[in-house]
């Protein structure tokens, strides 16, 4: 008998009173696409193997202090060597895509020039392994991982990156376009510009500020030139995979609603609106190189859908005399002195091992806002990423995340967002950039010794969701 979507299969009669189970999961459309991610610099490991050329994140591992307990990313879960274990697993989990990352350095090591054969090789039998099983392969290009020889010559700086990062993606839509159903061009630019270049948290460690919006820019041209590559290739379902979430002022008063709304420009706007509506927000332009007007017209080279990873909201006021003059920490992340926002904490809700608050109702928030904001400028949505971090096999907070999240999915859905598909961060638990080992986000532990990988009780709920409501009509 198929289970009621949510619940799980018990292995002997459920003596909970009915007043205490939860609800069944709401119904998701029928062709509803469910999935789960991984990125290659968190996972692969074999960073020296068949040919791969340093990354940034190797380089910036390498470097003292930069990464907890000086974690680094050389074995990671080893996925490299053990990709048909994982396979299997995602076969028991019963998705019906992975989302999977190809790493640059192992493909074209110096970044640009050369392709190495072997680094394709393993991403063709990943791939034939994914096919096999049933399950959709769906490639990033780029999860952060840049090739250290670019990084080394300026990086996203530069524009030049752009141009090679498009060669790149033709060598791999080369390869595997005849097999691979979806693509995704970047992962999260807003990330590596602001943590990368501006606030030097994570690789390549620059501390730019404000002056990383060309990193921001090089990025979605980059991504528009990708686009035009896979095109070219036969590509027909393109996306790319920006990180948002709601802002919130944290007060009604003009000076806090003007640092939230430049805060959301920020980390919203700024991402959104090149690619949707072919230009950047009010004065943004005049502050970026090159042919901004041109570039605009590449960036915004239409896609077929776009990826949403969303994690929490933000609550942003303006700055305090003591936030001009102190550098503080928030989640996780140092901020300097001196930033035109402060963010504040959102209290009253209850923590992910990150110290993030849960808030499922911001992803409804989020996703209507983008179907108000954007109208039908906006293609249909997937949420690329949505997952939490806590300790332990047995998970019920990681499942009472993944339940309420999907139950705020759903209440997008019914009030008009077009939304086709859910993928769980992740897989496995992995290298957590900064953090190293520290933040277990997988649905599958691994023991980072033996590396053996033991599907936790959030693995088999995910199983039993997918298997109840991968069959259901809308």
């Amino acid at each position: 008998m198929t289970p009621e979507p949510g619940s799980a299969r018990p292995s002997a009669p459920d003596s909970t009173p009915s007043s205490d189970r939860p609800s069944p999961l709401p119904r998701f459309p029928r062709d509803f696409l469910w999935g789960v991610s991984t990125s290659a610099a968190q996972i692969e490991g074999a960073v020296d193997e068949d040919g791969r050329g340093p990354s940034a994140w190797d380089a910036f591992a390498a470097e003292a202090g930069r990464i907890k307990d000086g974690a680094t990313p050389r074995v990671t879960t080893d996925h490299y060597h053990r990709y048909r274990e994982d396979v299997a697993l995602l076969k028991e989990l019963g998705v019906g895509a992975y989302r999977f990352s190809v790493a640059w350095p192992r493909v074209v090591p110096e970044g640009r020039g050369a392709v190495n054969g072997a680094g394709l090789d393993f991403y063709d039998r990943l791939v034939d392994a994914l096919l096999e099983a049933g399950i959709a392969p769906v490639p990033t290009l780029f999860h952060w991982d840049t090739p250290q020889p670019l990084e080394a010559a300026g990086g996203w700086l530069v524009r030049e990156t752009a141009a090679h990062f498009a060669a790149y993606a033709d060598a791999v839509a080369a390869r595997l376009g005849d097999r691979v159903p979806h693509w995704i061009t970047l992962n999260e630019p807003a990330e590596l510009t602001l943590l990368g270049y501006g606030l030097g948290q994570h690789a390549p460690g620059r501390h730019l500020l404000f002056d990383a919006l060309p990193a921001a820019h090089h990025q979605l041209l980059g991504h528009g030139l990708a686009v035009q590559a896979l095109r070219a290739r036969g590509a027909t379902s393109i996306g790319i995979a920006n990180s948002h979430g709601p802002t919130w002022p944290a007060s009604n008063s003009p000076a806090d609603t003007e640092a939230a709304d430049f805060y959301d420009l920020l980390l919203n706007r700024l991402f959104a609106e090149p690619i949707l509506l072919g230009r950047y927000p009010e004065g943004i332009a005049a502050l970026l190189p090159g042919p901004v007007a041109d570039d605009l017209k590449t960036i915004s080279e239409p896609l077929d859908w776009y990826g949403i990873n969303y994690y929490q909201p933000t609550r942003i006021g303006a700055p305090e005399a003591d936030d001009s003059a102190t550098a503080s920490d928030f989640s996780g992340i140092r901020l300097p002195a001196g930033l035109p926002f402060a963010p504040r904490e959102i209290e009253g809700r209850p923590r992910t091992g990150f110290g993030w608050p849960v808030v499922p109702e911001a992803l409804t928030e989020l996703l209507l806002t983008f179907h108000q904001r954007y109208g039908t400028a906006l293609p249909p949505l997937m949420i690329t990423e949505n997952g939490c971090a806590y300790d332990g096999i047995d998970d019920p907070e990681r499942i009472a995340f993944l339940d309420a999240h999907l139950r705020a999915l759903r209440t997008a859905l019914d009030a008009g967002a077009d939304v086709r598909g859910y993928f769980v961060w992740s897989l496995l638990d992995n290298f957590e950039w900064a953090e190293g080992f520290h933040q277990r986000f997988g649905l599958v532990h691994v023991d980072y010794t033996t590396l053996r990988r033991t599907p936790k009780a959030s693995f088999h709920w995910f199983r039993d969701v997918v298997a109840a409501l991968g069959w259901l009509p809308t």
